[in-house]
């Protein structure tokens, strides 16, 4: 199993290494290290681990809390193979995926960002579902508005969501982790980057066009 921690320690010599010991002693095998935030004399890091898939992930949170002064965020499933760079292989197949390239990118966001899936609907209300990942429920329920920028909420039932507007598709998309903690303001913004290259590639507008068409008669 490859797990993604979210965790909080002290910003001083000696505090990372405590953390990662913590971790060895109980298997987990750290394969990535990533600082999200540093100040005020505290740091804010992702950690990727391999971790046994019969071992409860009990035994991580309490070798981590006996480490002084760590805050424990979240603890989450990732499908994102550490040491990679998955969303320039995305991007890649974006530039060939004529028709498919919304649903690619769609496909691509839950294993690109740890989440659990990624939906885009028509703009305005009532809005459509125009294409959802697999894991998306049925009844996918849109934020009533979708900010200018891409932006991160928690809603009242506990899914944490990145929504964003496609404003040269007349599109929404949403982003959606129901285990794990809120969405980071990096994730954000790499979101963002992911999508104003995505906006930028030839055809996208022709191709969602006739996504749309279709969604359309679907509905009909």
């Amino acid at each position: 199993m490859l797990l993604r921690l979210r965790i909080g320690l002290p910003d001083r010599p000696g505090s990372l290494g405590q953390v990662t010991r913590a971790l060895g002693t109980v298997g987990a095998d750290i394969t990535q290290v990533v600082v999200l935030d540093r100040g005020d004399g505290r740091a804010l890091d992702d950690f990727t681990v391999y971790w046994p898939d019969s071992v409860p992930r009990e035994q991580l949170m309490h070798a981590l809390e006996s480490v002084a002064d760590v805050r424990i965020d979240g603890v989450w499933t990732t499908r994102e193979a550490p040491g990679t760079y998955p969303e320039l292989e995305i991007l890649k197949f974006l530039t060939t995926a004529g028709d498919r390239a919304l649903a690619t990118l769609i496909d691509s966001m839950p294993v690109l960002f740890s989440a659990d899936w990624a939906a885009a609907a028509t703009e305005r209300s009532p809005r459509s579902i125009v294409y959802s990942s697999w894991r998306a429920p049925s009844d996918i329920a849109f934020p009533a508005e979708i900010p200018a920028r891409p932006a991160a909420a928690t809603l009242p039932e506990g899914i944490h969501v990145i929504t964003a507007p496609l404003p040269p598709l007349a599109l929404s998309l949403v982003l959606a982790r129901t285990e794990g903690p809120a969405f980071h303001r990096t994730e954000v913004h790499r979101l963002t980057r992911i999508l104003e290259i995505f906006l930028m590639l030839p055809a996208i507008e022709r191709g969602t066009e006739r996504a749309l068409r279709r969604t359309s008669a679907e509905r009909l």
